[in-house]
């Protein structure tokens, strides 16, 4: 029985990559729990995102969720290891935001507020409060 077979995700290295062409439309809103999906896998993806690894190892780059109007992905793990999270405004696949996540734990990333943020969850908050507008 697989964890997800119990009803408890998958830790996100853990879940299958699954390379279904998927349109911007289609993704959803939540985390997915059960797969990953790989930024090649969107159809629409832009450059800047296909490159979003490139100079940090070129780790796989999944989707993550919705933020309002951005999609989430990351470049890399969660934590322990050089990563790069994207977004990507839903409504203008030119606009994207990145933030950078370091291995000891601090990070880089300029929000749409034009704020700089040391923190992920500050960076987070940042995209939930600006769509981008």
């Amino acid at each position: 029985m697989s964890d997800t077979d119990a009803g408890r995700p998958l830790p996100a290295d853990e879940r299958p990559i699954d390379p279904t062409p998927v349109h911007t439309a289609d993704l959803p809103a939540t985390p997915l729990r059960d797969r990953n999906i790989p930024a090649e896998a969107w159809v629409e993806a832009p450059a800047a995102l296909l490159r979003a690894g490139d100079d940090i190892g070129r780790p796989p780059i999944t989707y993550k969720r919705r933020l309002g109007p951005w999609l989430l992905w990351r470049a890399g793990p969660a934590r322990g290891a050089d990563a790069r999270y994207v977004v990507v405004h839903a409504d203008d696949l030119d606009r994207h935001l990145t933030f950078r996540l370091f291995p000891d734990g601090s990070g880089d990333g300029v929000g749409p507020s034009g704020r700089r943020h040391a923190r992920f969850r500050a960076w987070k908050e940042d995209l939930r409060d600006h769509d981008g507008d």
